[in-house]
């Protein structure tokens, strides 16, 4: 008896959970528009284009890493070939003209500097992304410290 009143009682819990759930009422903040529920499908929207040749974009919050402004859909990065340091290697960025890596990408855990590229450095697209024309999904209210400064 105790439990089919413990299965009665967690289907009951879990109908209940599911109807608030569609009914978007549990009150989470969403990018999705509040007129669409999480058990909807809506048409998504198109790709952003990548930005070709808009130079540096600034950045939204301190420390973030550069955005690469150029396409980067078929570039291999896996452990044996790294496309992104065919022009961005330290020796390489005189006939690319490209930028050279920062100096910490050269260093290991201990602060030594290396060679090559540190190995958890390799992955590029792990901290960098692609900048594409596309309006934020929220609003940004950074103020970098120059500017800061020179309010004050």
């Amino acid at each position: 008896m105790k439990t089919l009143i413990l299965v009665i009682s967690a289907i009951a819990l879990m109908l209940t959970h599911l109807t608030a759930i569609s009914d978007n009422q549990d009150g989470m903040a969403s990018l999705r528009s509040d007129s669409t529920g999480i058990d909807k499908q809506v048409t998504p929207n198109l790709i952003p284009l990548v930005s070709h040749g808009k130079g540096a974009v600034e950045r939204a919050y301190p420390m973030q890493p550069p955005i690469i402004p150029h396409q980067t859909r078929n570039y291999e990065i896996n452990l044996r070939v790294n496309k992104c340091v065919s022009c961005h290697a330290r020796h390489r960025t005189r006939e690319s003209k490209a930028p050279m890596v920062s100096v910490t990408h050269y260093m290991n855990r201990e602060g030594n500097f290396l060679a090559e590229i540190s190995p958890r450095r390799y992955f590029c697209n792990q901290c960098h992304v692609t900048q594409v024309d596309a309006e934020p999904l929220i609003d940004n209210d950074f103020i970098d410290m120059h500017t800061l400064m020179k309010q004050n």
